[in-house]
């Protein structure tokens, strides 16, 4: 007899999202994992012996449906403090613009980043984190960028490590040192991306950086400049991802796809030229409705161009103290599809299959043999019910690893 499996998920229909199109349904499913990968992903009725034969442990679901775990590709949600004053600023009109170049914005929350110690930063962090992680995320993405000097980045990456082993998902750490600029560089943007890209590499020795972000915007950083961050990036063996084309369009996204970049996030306002260059390079459109909602965007990324010239469309929260204080990947799908129309199929795959492309992650995101035993089993009668349902607990179970977490 063959080594039995660790587990065998059986009474709920699978969405296994295998094919480029469709959920991938099997109805009256069965699942099952060894050693932290999935073994079988089919009928039910097309296992290869009795269900208690198979495995040591046999769960019945009781309905529903499992997908696969959700990647959320794209948050910052190691901080300290919040930002609701500044909510409050923009209901009374003030811009975000506006409320950053008056010292608030990014730049306050690192005042409160540089006053906490890592402790501090953890301890804080955790329960976002463990929010999206019961809401369905088995794999989070987490920038640094509210430290803006080298120790306070360092906290921050280091913060972000020791959530993966308090809670037991994967983080994926992004150096986001370009940002936004300190209050001790006032005038001299140059010079700050030269002490960035001095301590790039002495981080990622320290084991602290997967991926290279930048915030390339008028209120950020210019092409010139993100670019000397990305050509070290590049010399480390780095990937790449940008803030781009957030609040205008500069261009961001065609850099992006210029270095090979695995995503270019936000895009509202990428050009016809920026999504080509996407399309050549492979570079995921990650689109974050929940900053758009909190800012009250109006303009929308151009998903019919995405979808002409086939540009993959990860979705993620956005987690951030100041325009997306987003806790739920669920409830980003949903704000994806009321706001960019997108189908809940898209939004699915967006959320699981194009959120790990845009890790570079090729071992999860779909339920597939030989992947990640990476699921959650959902409290829904079809697969559209996670874009459906505004808010509420529809997740019965999260594994990550085969591990039950939540």
């Amino acid at each position: 007899m063959t080594e039995a499996w660790d587990g065998l998920l059986l009474g709920a229909h699978l969405a296994t999202l295998q094919g480029d199109a469709g959920y991938g349904a099997i109805e009256d499913g069965a699942l099952g994992w060894r050693d932290g990968r999935l073994v079988f992903v089919g009928r039910r009725a097309d296992l290869p012996g009795a269900p208690e034969r198979l495995a040591d442990m046999v769960v019945d679901a009781g309905g529903g449906w499992i997908t696969p775990g959700l990647v959320d590709c794209h948050t910052h949600l190691v901080f300290a403090g919040d930002r609701a004053a500044e909510f409050e600023q923009r209901l009374q009109g003030a811009s975000y613009e506006e409320i950053a170049r008056s010292g608030g914005g990014i730049v306050s929350t690192v005042r409160a980043v540089r006053e906490a110690d890592e402790d501090t930063l953890l301890a804080q962090s955790l329960p976002r984190a463990r929010a999206l992680l019961c809401d369905g995320a088995t794999t989070l993405e987490v920038k640094s960028g509210y430290g803006l000097e080298l120790e306070g980045e360092r906290r921050m990456l280091r913060a972000a490590r020791r959530i993966a082993q308090s809670l037991g998902v994967e983080v994926r750490t992004t150096f986001l040192g370009a940002h936004a600029l300190p209050p001790e560089y006032a005038g001299r943007a140059d010079d700050y991306i030269g002490a960035v890209c001095d301590w790039l590499p002495r981080l990622h020795e320290e084991g602290l950086v997967d991926a290279v972000d930048a915030f390339a915007e008028r209120i950020g950083f210019s092409i010139a400049q993100t670019r000397r961050v990305f050509e070290v990036a590049r010399d480390l063996g780095l990937a790449v991802k940008l803030h781009a084309d957030q609040l205008s369009d500069g261009g961001g996204a065609a850099l992006a796809a210029e270095f090979g970049a695995l995503s270019a996030d936000h895009v509202e306002h990428t050009s016809p030229a920026g999504v080509a260059a996407m399309a050549r390079s492979g570079t995921v459109a990650v689109l974050l409705p929940g900053a758009f909602h909190v800012l009250r965007e109006t303009t929308l990324p151009p998903i019919a161009a995405f979808r002409a010239q086939g540009v993959a469309m990860a979705v993620a929260t956005d987690c951030n103290p100041g325009t997306s204080p987003l806790l739920s990947l669920r409830q980003a799908m949903q704000l994806a599809c009321t706001h960019f129309r997108l189908t809940p199929e898209e939004a699915l795959r967006g959320a699981t299959v194009n959120g790990a492309r845009a890790l570079g992650l090729d071992d999860r995101g779909v339920l597939r043999a030989g992947l990640r035993a990476d699921f959650v089993h959902w409290d829904v009668a079809r697969p559209a019910g996670l874009c459906y349902w505004l808010g509420g607990s529809l997740a019965r179970a999260v594994y990550a690893g085969g591990q039950r977490l939540c």
